[in-house]
């Protein structure tokens, strides 16, 4: 995952402030992340995980309790199916050495298309052409299949919906964590590079953030921290077959699928 950037402060009624990023996916791992679902309710479906295996062996389909969600997004884009919880926006306060203290706040962005979106650097097996494009938005369909290509990345504008965590009244040194897989539900090769993260100082000004720096193999200081609850949404959502389960903005930060790329070939 890359580290938060491009940030925005925006006031919204009534008396809140959010910070918007840029988020970008990238899958770094020796295959594609692919997930199939299968319808199971009206917003949701079932979903497995497509894992290649070496020495030309037939790929396979692993359970790991993935879901697809039919995220509503805006008015003009409407709703898509996505992958549920596939990353997370986290705020913690820092104390004078760096170290997380608690957890404030979470983003309400958690459900990504998986998309191939733009290709990077010159990994072993990157396809240059698309291979996934982007998530379906058939309210109705039975299946759906989304997934990432080695070397390409979701990558979504802080100017995206949902793509902000809010930090209303809070002052001082934070430290922003992009976390992928936030629930563990993607099989991968490594695990630690999953997170990246960003010192800030709120109220959020541009340039040096006269912060400590972050300290993230110390555990918070502040065990058993609850997640606050989750964030209201930004504007009315609407009735009939367009609304989804989810129903929250996020303008999404930059994340990247390192650590939800790094797929093992089995």
């Amino acid at each position: 995952m890359t580290e938060p950037k491009l940030f925005r402060v925006r006031g919204i009624a009534p008396n809140r402030t959010i910070l918007m990023m840029e988020n970008t996916l990238v899958n770094v791992g020796d295959g594609p992340i692919e997930f199939r679902g299968r319808r199971l309710s009206e917003y949701e479906m079932t979903a497995r995980q497509i894992v290649e295996r070496s020495g030309g062996r037939s790929r396979v389909a692993l359970r790991t309790g993935a879901r697809l969600s039919y995220t509503y997004v805006d008015r003009t884009r409407g709703s898509y199916w996505k992958f549920a919880h596939a990353a997370r926006f986290e705020l913690w306060r820092l104390d004078g050495n760096g170290r997380r203290v608690e957890r404030v706040r979470i983003g309400p962005k958690l459900n990504y298309c998986n998309r191939d979106l733009v290709r990077v650097g010159n990994y072993a097996g990157s396809p240059h052409g698309r291979v996934y494009p982007a998530c379906p938005q058939q309210e109705d369909l039975q299946t759906a299949t989304i997934g990432t290509s080695v070397g390409w990345v979701d990558r979504y504008p802080w100017t995206y919906p949902n793509n902000w965590i809010e930090v209303t009244g809070q002052k001082g040194c934070f430290v922003i964590i992009h976390r992928a897989d936030p629930n563990d539900t993607v099989r991968e090769k490594r695990e630690d590079n999953n997170t990246s993260s960003k010192v800030i100082r709120l109220p959020f000004r541009h340039g040096a953030q006269t912060c400590p720096r972050f300290d993230p193999t110390t555990p918070p200081t502040a065990t058993g921290t609850p997640l606050p609850p989750e964030p209201e949404p930004l504007e009315p959502q609407p009735t009939g077959p367009v609304n989804a389960p989810t129903t929250y903005f996020t303008l999404s930060p930059p994340l990247r699928w390192a650590g939800l790329a790094g797929v093992t070939k089995l």
